[in-house]
């Protein structure tokens, strides 16, 4: 369980969130949606503990029982993905998945294993000593989730994740995001400008420049 409370987050000339809170079981979707500047990224900055001091910041990120808002970034657990996948362009596609394998994963046959069955499960196969470059659009978007979710987060954040693909791909990709996600039972949060990313049965939640 993912829970929101009171959060509301200032710069030195405006409030960009007030009070916000909410809750999302494991397995499902919130979607936040407003226009820009109406502090969504902002907010994701802040879950993932990445927020610059420039901000003021009140409220408190629980995460399965653990307050997390007052960890780091590296011990929050919470996983992000962006609207680039942002592969590491000087290594295969194995060697950047495999290094989001936790550490306790040991061995390197057992984290190869690890890799190569994300990849035929996500129909991927023979894809790990491809090049990233060689990659169409959909398949660097599939690739960059699976990273993202290979790190075993306990809740996986999405900011603007489809927004740069066709709308074939889009749809297709939104599929793949809500199957993986689903399979593994974690909270989402999605950031988005588009209506048709929301999935259905989820929680929606708009935002303006000032409020929810």
């Amino acid at each position: 369980m993912l829970s929101v409370q009171n959060c509301s987050i200032s710069d030195a000339s405006r409030s960009l969130i007030q009070n916000m809170s909410f809750t999302v079981s494991p397995g499902e979707v919130l979607t936040l949606m407003g226009p820009s500047g109406a502090g969504k990224s902002t907010f994701l900055s802040w879950m993932i503990g990445a927020l610059s001091t420039d901000f003021r910041v009140t409220g408190e990120l629980w995460l399965n029982q653990k307050r997390r808002d007052t960890l780091p970034t590296e011990r929050r657990n919470i996983g992000i993905l962006f609207q680039d996948a942002l592969l590491f362009a000087h290594l295969s596609v194995g060697q950047n998945l495999a290094m989001a394998l936790p550490a306790a994963i040991k061995g390197r046959e057992h984290r190869k294993q690890c890799v190569e069955q994300a990849l035929v499960n996500a129909q991927l196969a023979n894809f790990s000593r491809r090049d990233p470059a060689t990659l169409s659009g959909g398949e660097r978007a599939r690739i960059s989730v699976l990273r993202a979710l290979l790190a075993q987060p306990e809740a996986l954040l999405l900011d603007e994740p489809f927004s740069r693909l066709d709308q074939t791909l889009r749809e297709q990709f939104r599929q793949f995001v809500w199957q993986q996600t689903e399979q593994l039972a974690i909270p989402v949060v999605l950031v988005t400008h588009d209506p048709q990313d929301i999935p259905a049965g989820g929680q929606v939640m708009t935002l303006d420049s000032s409020h929810i």
